[in-house]
């Protein structure tokens, strides 16, 4: 046999089996019609229903009218044929779901969009997401939905229950099955939409949002509102059009869960209420639909070097004037977001160095948060992130143990900078000679407990504290051919002012490497040169 016949024999096998497996699916939907109440069926599509709602309403088994490839005139044509009804119009919104399962919707230009079917509608979205250029490997399906629907379906189910309740279908079907209209949307576009987008629908970062609302919707919240109040309060219903009674009012849409995908108010949860009106009004035109596509924000984290004495970890203007010639966090975000693609950053630190400190030896913890990122990166994009920044021409700062992390990452970092010890190298000035007793003296000091009032050069922004903090060790080092000037290794606990430590600041921090040593003494330079954090440890 021919490579050719082998392939034509595969297709044909393929075209029997989706044949076969489309007579199949009519096949449920022939018999789940047929075992629907016909009366009820002519008395819903008499006032507008759509055939979805129908269905959706009587628990239809299987919610085989879900099914994307069945269009809204076929399931229209099969009600009509078997109920023996024929509408007067050729096409009319749903007054119940206002054209959402007709798949009916204003766009942003305010123009009616009418998709023949849910296959059409998954294309339109995923046309949308692949515009975006997102990086998919799966999605969580959003629906936000208006009261409105909710108070006709109620409206609807009270009118039914007056007119039906006496019939041994309604209790079994209409209030013990029927679907809401977020979930038949989501059951009949979220197969598609894994095909199109070659991904699978689950709890993901990345999600696609369907907003609807209509013009009609603060009206009836207006109108469901003043109504409770009468209700209450037994007085008499006026002017529901009420202009000061309209602006003192919001309608907020319904949210969906975004892992289970179910409304929190559900039609199961509603008991048929008997104080919206009825018949539903017509609808003119159908529901203002939103697609938004985003990813929930990604976090890279690592631990950054700052090699100069004249730039900031954030962005600092005073005046409209820069201080500093650059910042820690517009190097690294400006360097990270094209390779995201993302709209914009935040940078996060474990703690801070003051513009002239440098940080070095292992670096600081820092977390940088990526907005709707279209792009999650790799390893090795992660690695080319790296080498790029520490390849920079000027040097000012470099990034070591790059990586993703989930949002456990702005969790680890608050917890671990409050736990973290910090490591320091001071260069000192005293007014006498150093002596080798100095040495010995600083060396015992382990685990110094000091009070530290807050400093005279923050006060102007920070709460006047008092704050006890510990020195872990002290070490000095002598400066060869120099007998006033040491540099002074220390350990200390976070949020310990080092600058003050070493001066004393006009007695504010007790005590201090002029009262231990007797003289003055004066900080020159300082450099962080470690960040211990066990939830950053470095590699």
């Amino acid at each position: 046999m021919s490579k050719e016949t082998q392939t034509v024999q595969a297709s044909s096998s393929a075209v029997e089996s989706h044949a076969g497996s489309c007579d199949a699916e009519m096949q449920l939907l022939n018999d789940a019609v047929r075992s629907l109440p016909y009366p009820v069926v002519r008395d819903l599509l008499s006032i507008g229903v759509c055939s979805r709602c129908v269905l959706r309403l009587f628990g239809t088994e299987e919610h085989i009218y879900c099914r994307s490839s069945f269009s809204q005139s076929m399931l229209r044509s099969i009600l009509e044929e078997i109920a023996c009804f024929k509408s007067e119009v050729e096409f009319q919104f749903c007054t119940v779901c206002l054209g959402i399962l007709q798949f009916c919707y204003c766009d942003d230009k305010e123009m009616v969009v009418k998709k023949e079917s849910a296959n059409d509608m998954a294309l339109s979205i995923a046309e949308l997401v692949k515009q975006e250029g997102h990086q998919i490997d799966g999605f969580s399906l959003e629906v936000s939905l208006l009261p409105l629907i909710l108070e006709n379906e109620s409206s609807l189910l009270s009118h039914m229950k007056k007119k039906y309740e006496s019939e041994p279908w309604f209790q079994e079907r209409l209030l013990s099955k029927c679907v809401s209209v977020k979930d038949v949307l989501k059951f009949a576009i979220t197969k598609p939409l894994e095909t199109l987008l070659d991904a699978k629908s689950s709890a993901s970062s990345f999600r696609i949002r369907l907003t609807y609302t209509h013009k009609r919707a603060s009206k009836s919240s207006v109108e469901r509102n003043w109504e409770c109040k009468r209700r209450k309060t037994g007085t008499r219903l006026h002017n529901v059009n009420d202009e000061s009674v309209v602006a003192d009012k919001n309608c907020s849409p319904i949210e969906t869960n975004a892992v289970t995908g179910r409304s929190s108010n559900s039609l199961q949860d509603q008991e048929p209420s008997e104080h919206f009106g009825f018949p539903i009004e017509k609808v003119s035109e159908p529901c203002h639909l939103v697609y938004l596509c985003y990813r929930t924000h990604i976090y890279l984290c690592g631990r950054y070097l700052k090699y100069s004495r004249n730039v900031s970890q954030t962005r600092w203007i005073i005046d409209e004037e820069r201080m500093g010639e650059a910042s820690v966090e517009e190097i690294i975000g400006s360097n990270i977001l094209p390779m995201c693609q993302g709209d914009n950053y935040k940078f996060h630190a474990a703690g801070r160095e003051d513009i002239d400190v440098r940080m070095l030896g292992s670096g600081r913890p820092f977390l940088l948060e990526i907005q709707n990122a279209r792009q999650v990166p790799s390893d090795v994009i992660v690695e080319e992130i790296e080498s790029k920044i520490n390849g920079l021409e000027n040097k000012l700062v470099g990034i070591k143990n790059l990586k993703v992390v989930g949002s456990q990452g702005w969790t680890l970092i608050r917890e671990g900078e409050a736990e973290k010890q910090k490591q320091y190298c001071a260069l000192v000035w005293i007014s006498r000679p150093l002596e080798d007793e100095d040495l010995r003296s600083i060396s015992l000091l382990n685990d110094m407990k000091i009070l530290q009032k807050t400093p005279i050069r923050v006060l102007h922004r920070r709460s006047p504290l008092e704050r006890e903090k510990i020195i872990h060790w002290m070490k000095i080092e002598r400066i060869a051919g120099s007998s006033q000037y040491f540099l002074l290794h220390l350990c200390t606990q976070a949020g310990t002012y080092i600058k003050e430590f070493v001066h004393g600041d006009l007695g504010r921090t007790q005590p201090s490497i002029g009262s231990i040593l007797g003289c003055r003494a004066e900080i020159l330079q300082l450099d962080v040169t470690d960040v211990k954090m066990d939830c950053f440890l470095t590699e």
